[in-house]
């Protein structure tokens, strides 16, 4: 039976590309968060800080990887009966639970060795990410509403932990926007696994949400998306930006494009066509990448013209 398989996984059928889909190496890529406070920030040109930010993206990977694993530990039954979830390395049995207990342990050790080199506050940001996640593994995620609370606060704990790595501060509005932006693509991915409920004409319920939620959940997670707009567009339009971009009112041009990516992406949700992970579906998009470059330029031009 499927449900055996991970009980029968031997060691030789554990290969690279196994640990690396055990891992979630994919999902290291939202760690670029810890370099925000830094890009964002007058110390954008200090050289020396950026090894700083690295180590604290490899720290901040690999303790969350060690999530993961814990996660797909914590989760093994329920993701047998996923329709693609049943695919992880643990679920389907090519790798064994005590391997993936010494994989995750392995992976704190790491990032705490990282961390260490670090200032302590980094490491204290990092601890209480770790705590968090730990409680949303095992409780929070079940709890509607919260569940999508706790993931905006832990993206925009990884600003935080890049602040803390590089002695910058981050703006409150680098922080206000983080936690509004995070929350809706939190409320996407909760809409992604509703639809394909709905989809299924299944009466089952996710995380404590029940499909007849999803126009609910749209409702607030646009509704979030736009307020991360807004305080971008307080953010240009107040005195932080000064100090920081010779022309803030290029800055503008921010404005337009990301109410058109928020739009696009419910739209895409709405449409059925959403990955469960709105980030990696970001990641894989050729429209998200090109808006990425605009946005890009047009903070570059405002900071350098």
């Amino acid at each position: 039976m499927e449900s055996d398989k991970a009980l029968d996984a031997s060691p030789s059928m554990v290969t690279i590309g196994t640990l690396r889909r055990a891992l979630r190496v994919e999902q290291w890529v939202k760690n670029l968060l810890v370099f925000v406070p830094l890009l964002m920030g007058k110390e954008v040109g200090e050289a020396r800080l950026y090894g700083d930010a690295l180590l604290a993206f490899f720290a901040f990977s690999f303790c969350a990887s060690a999530v993961y694993v814990l996660n797909d530990l914590v989760d093994l039954e329920a993701d047998r009966r996923h329709e693609t979830k049943r695919h992880r390395p643990f679920a389907a049995g090519e790798l064994t639970a005590p391997l993936g207990w010494m994989l995750g342990v392995l992976c704190v050790i790491v990032g705490a060795m990282l961390a260490s080199r670090l200032p302590p506050l980094f490491a204290l940001v990092l601890l209480v990410y770790l705590f968090v996640t730990t409680l949303y593994t095992f409780w929070l995620k079940h709890v509607p509403l919260v569940d999508v609370i706790t993931l905006g606060l832990l993206y925009t704990g990884r600003v935080i932990a890049g602040g803390a790595a590089t002695y910058v501060v981050p703006s409150p509005w680098i922080l206000g926007f983080s936690l509004f932006f995070f929350v809706s693509l939190a409320f996407v991915k909760r809409y992604a696994e509703l639809y394909a409920l709905r989809r299924r004409e299944s009466s089952l319920t996710t995380r404590g949400y029940h499909p007849d939620d999803l126009e609910l959940i749209t409702v607030f997670g646009v509704a979030s998306g736009y307020m991360a707009v807004l305080v971008a567009a307080l953010y240009i339009n107040g005195d932080y930006a000064v100090g920081i971009y010779r022309h803030p009112a290029i800055l503008w041009c921010v404005c337009p494009v990301l109410l058109y990516w928020v739009s696009r992406i419910w739209m895409l949700a709405h449409r059925g066509d959403m990955h469960e992970d709105p980030v990696l579906f970001a990641i894989r998009d050729r429209t998200s990448w090109l808006l990425g470059l605009a946005l890009a330029l047009v903070l570059l031009t405002a900071r350098l013209a």
